[in-house]
């Protein structure tokens, strides 16, 4: 039994790569289709700079602890909770049967996040000490964001392969800084109007968010070549149907 970790579940071609990025980051984007990560979408999108130094954090650690999780999963808990599962590879070799470990895949995904987050926080203390003090206790908070724990949930769901699980997961924190760079901009615009009084505040960023959800509703239009049929070259023509109309111009 080969203990690799599978590459992919698809064929790796450019279209189906760019069909996966542009589905997680803008068709089904984490904030705004899902609406998961709202705590620092609307926590940290006051000024553009924090959001974005936010954003590339949370894609930071949305990508390390979905290879990490994804890793665990593969070789020690399994995911045969799921439809086309498989138990761990090296806990079936240790145990020479399928043992299901999926239970504890929700603990073991925690405490990843939380240990990818405090390296995150460590770093951005000792080299970037301004927008450390800019995120506040938002940085902390990552370990309790549901997208980054959503996103794990996901590859694990879905039986991703390793190169699947990297470009899920950076797509996913790519759609997350895209949402909340847009919200940021569009807050630095908010500080110059004439918001009236009983909106001012977290009641006109409400509003404001839930309008970007509906112009990114607008890509779920949206439909790759992947999802049409192929053409079978070996199918018959289709008979030709005499009408009427044919009958008499003949």
């Amino acid at each position: 039994m080969s203990t690799l970790l599978p590459l992919a579940a698809i064929e790796l071609s450019i279209t189906n790569v760019m069909l996966l990025i542009v589905s997680t980051a803008l068709i089904n984007n984490f904030v705004l289709h899902y609406f998961v990560g709202i705590c620092p979408f609307i926590g940290v999108s006051k000024r553009l700079d924090t959001a974005a130094g936010m954003g590339a954090a949370v894609t930071f650690v949305m990508t390390v602890a979905a290879i990490l999780t994804k890793t665990v999963t593969y070789f020690v808990t399994g995911n045969m909770n799921v439809t086309g599962g498989q138990p761990g590879v090296l806990t079936t070799m240790i145990a020479g049967r399928a043992l299901d470990l999926s239970f504890l895949n929700y603990v073991v995904y925690i405490l990843v996040i939380a240990g990818a987050v405090q390296f995150v926080e460590m770093y951005v203390r000792k080299f970037f000490p301004p927008l450390y003090k800019a995120f506040g206790v938002f940085l902390p908070l990552i370990t309790t964001n549901c997208a980054i724990l959503f996103a794990t949930l996901m590859i694990m769901m879905q039986n991703m392969g390793f190169a699947e699980t990297v470009i899920y997961s950076i797509a996913a924190g790519i759609g997350f800084t895209i949402a909340i760079a847009i919200m940021a901009g569009l807050r630095e615009e908010l500080d110059f109007a004439d918001v009236p009084e009983p909106l001012r505040g977290p009641a006109i960023t409400l509003i404001v968010a839930g309008i970007l959800a509906l112009a990114f509703l607008g890509f779920a239009g949206v439909q790759g070549p992947s999802q049409a049929e192929p053409a079978d070259a070996n199918a018959p023509a289709p008979a030709h149907v005499e009408t009427p109309e044919a009958d008499a111009a003949a």
